[in-house]
C-alpha cells in the first residue's frame, strides 16, 4: 500500500475509535446514573487496578502496555467528569511533584486544587471540599514524610490507593552557578541531595519551603536565589535548568497515597495501613510485632513518631499486605489489639507495582 492509502486506513480506523469511545462514554453515563441513586464513589481504586490490568493482559503489541496504561488512565478521568466531576487536592503550588503525580494517575480531565501544606490536603478531603487528596508519604532516600505521617494521626480520611512516581531533582535558577547564594527547596529535597550540595555548595544558604513548586516561585523572584525542583517548574515559572538529576542516587522513587472518605475493595494484591500505639514499657512494640509474625502477615514498611499527648509514647505506622477484610488479618489485628492503647486501620488499598 502507498503511503496515501495507509494514511486513510488510519482515518478509517480512527472514526470506528471515535465512534466506539463515544459508545463507551455513553456507558459511563448510565453508570454514574446508578452510583448516583445508590451512593457510591465515583473513583473505584479496585475497578482500576482490574480495567488496567485486562488491557495489559489483552494487549498482543506492537503498542507497548505503557502507552496502553496512559491511555485508559486519560479514558477514565474523562469517565470521571461524565458520573461527577472529580476535585483532587495536591500538594502545591502548580508544578509541584505532587502536582505531576497527581495528573499521572488522573489525567487531564479532573479539577485539581493546589493547596498550601500536606495538612491542609487533609482537610479540605475530611471536610468534603476535595473528593480526592494526594500526599507524598515516603521516599526511598530520605524516608518517610513527617507532615504525613502527622497528618494521618489527626485525620479521619482513608487510604485508596497509592503510587509510586521516580523523582529527579533540578537546580533551577535565572544566574551563573557561582553568582547563587540562597536555595529553596523541602527539606526531604535537600536530604536526597545531601552529596552534590556539599559539593558544589560550600557557602550557599538553604531555605526550607512547603513544596518544589513554591521553592520555584520564590527563586524566580529574588536575585542570586536557586530552587531543586522538577524542570516542569522551571517551565511554569520561568527559570533555567542549570543542572539536571542532581539527586545523590538515581533509584529516587516517592510512594504517595490517595486519600479520600472511604478506603478499596479487596482485589487480591492489596496492601493495608494502620495505626497503633503502645504502653511505654519494655518489649510493647515486640509485642505487637509478634503477634504480625504468628499471623504470617507480611510488613512492608513501619515508621513512628512520638505522640503529642503523652511523654514518651509513640505512634507506629505499619503497611502490610492483605486487605482488611481478609480472615487472617482481620483476627491478626483483633489479637494486636491487646497489646496496643489504640490501633486504628487507616485503610485498604491495591498495591502499587509499577512506576507511573
Amino acid at each position: 500500500m502507498s503511503l496515501d492509502e495507509l494514511r486513510k486506513r488510519i482515518d478509517q480506523l480512527d472514526h470506528k475509535l471515535l465512534a466506539l469511545l463515544n459508545e463507551r462514554a455513553r456507558v459511563v453515563v448510565e453508570i454514574g446514573k446508578l452510583k448516583s441513586k445508590g451512593d457510591k464513589p465515583i473513583y473505584a481504586p479496585d475497578r482500576e487496578k482490574e480495567i488496567l490490568e485486562k488491557i495489559s493482559k489483552a494487549n498482543e503489541g506492537p503498542l507497548p502496555d505503557k502507552c496502553l496504561m496512559a491511555i485508559w488512565r486519560e479514558l477514565m478521568s474523562g469517565s470521571f467528569v461524565l458520573e461527577k466531576p472529580l476535585r483532587i487536592g495536591y500538594l502545591g503550588p502548580k508544578g509541584s511533584f505532587s502536582h505531576t503525580a497527581a495528573m499521572l494517575k488522573f489525567g487531564q480531565s479532573v479539577e485539581y486544587e493546589p493547596l498550601a501544606d500536606i495538612t491542609s490536603i487533609f482537610e479540605e478531603v475530611s471536610r468534603g471540599h476535595c473528593d480526592l487528596g494526594l500526599a507524598p508519604v515516603e521516599n526511598t532516600m530520605g524516608g518517610g514524610v513527617i507532615e504525613t505521617l502527622d497528618a494521618l494521626i489527626d485525620s479521619d480520611v482513608k487510604i485508596c490507593a497509592e503510587l509510586l512516581m521516580a523523582i529527579h531533582h533540578s537546580l533551577l535558577a535565572n544566574c551563573p552557578l557561582e553568582d547563587i547564594e540562597k536555595i529553596y527547596s523541602k527539606p526531604e529535597v535537600f536530604a536526597q541531595c545531601r552529596k552534590w550540595l556539599s559539593a558544589a555548595f560550600k557557602g550557599a544558604q538553604t531555605i526550607a519551603v512547603a513544596s518544589t513548586a513554591k521553592a520555584a516561585q520564590t527563586a524566580a523572584s529574588e536575585t542570586g536565589a536557586a530552587a531543586i525542583g522538577s524542570t516542569i517548574a522551571a517551565d511554569l515559572y520561568g527559570l533555567k535548568v542549570i543542572c539536571e538529576n542532581i539527586e545523590d542516587t538515581s533509584n529516587n522513587i516517592t510512594r504517595f497515597l490517595v486519600i479520600g472518605r472511604e478506603d478499596a475493595k479487596p482485589t487480591g494484591e492489596d496492601k493495608t495501613a494502620v495505626l497503633f500505639s503502645t504502653a511505654h514499657k519494655a518489649g510493647a512494640l515486640v509485642d505487637v510485632l509478634d503477634v504480625f509474625k504468628r499471623y504470617d502477615i507480611n510488613l512492608t514498611n513501619i515508621e513512628s513518631r512520638p505522640s503529642k499527648k503523652r511523654e514518651w509514647e509513640y505512634y507506629f505506622f505499619v503497611d502490610f499486605l492483605g486487605h482488611r477484610t481478609g480472615r487472617q488479618v482481620q483476627e491478626g489485628l483483633e489479637e494486636a489489639r491487646k497489646h496496643c492503647l489504640q490501633l486504628s486501620v487507616l485503610g485498604s488499598f491495591p498495591r502499587a507495582t509499577e512506576l507511573l
